[in-house]
This record gives C-alpha cells, structure tokens and sequence, in this order.
C-alpha cells in the first residue's frame, strides 16, 4: 500500500496525486491539516532520511523562522508547523520518498 502524505492544496502535492491517478496507482491520501501526523510517524520519517531531506527551505513558514529556529528543528516545532514538511511524503513498504518527479515515481506504475 502507497500511502501519501500532503496538504490538499499544495500544487505539487496536486501534480503528485494526478500522476498516481492517472497511471491508476492505487494509494492513500492523508492531509496534514485534516489529520495530523503522529509524532511516532513523523520520528520515523527523521530517523529514514534526516531533516535535510524532510524540511521544506523554500516555504513561507521556514521562512519565517527565527535563526535558531532554522538551526534547531525539533519534533515539536514540526508537528505544530506541518507545512515546514515537504511535499508529498510518499510511504511505499516502509520506504520514504519526499518531493514529486515523474522520474522518481516511474517505478511506481
């Protein structure tokens, strides 16, 4: 089971679940806004592939962080902030994927 995790409105989240659909790929679809990630989950997520690879630079709530805000991440400053999180999270078999490419998502179909 593909599990992906998002906000609904994302673009690339959007992008993301159209390529799926379109190449009938079944998954599941959590918004983190509707349904926030566990911290257990989200530790996971951390623990696979480190806060680099999970922290969205680019967003306006980055952004909007102190200076040692941006140099001291925490579980905590991420399940109250979950667009810090970028999109998707993609779970295949207990793999973590994080951002959208068709490249990166051709072995799925």
């Amino acid at each position: 089971m593909i599990t992906m995790y998002g906000i609904k409105n994302c673009d690339t989240i959007k992008k993301a679940r159209r390529f799926l659909e379109d190449h009938q790929v079944e998954f599941e679809f959590i918004d983190f806004r509707q349904q926030p990630i566990e911290p257990t989950l989200l530790q996971s997520f951390v623990d696979q592939i480190g806060w680099d690879k999970l922290i969205n630079k680019r967003s306006t709530t980055y952004r909007s962080l102190s200076d040692v805000q941006k140099a001291n991440i925490t579980l905590e400053l991420t399940l109250k902030n979950p667009t810090l999180i970028k999109r998707p999270v993609l779970v295949t078999d207990g793999n973590i994927r994080v951002g959208f490419s068709e490249k990166g998502y051709s072995d799925l179909v």
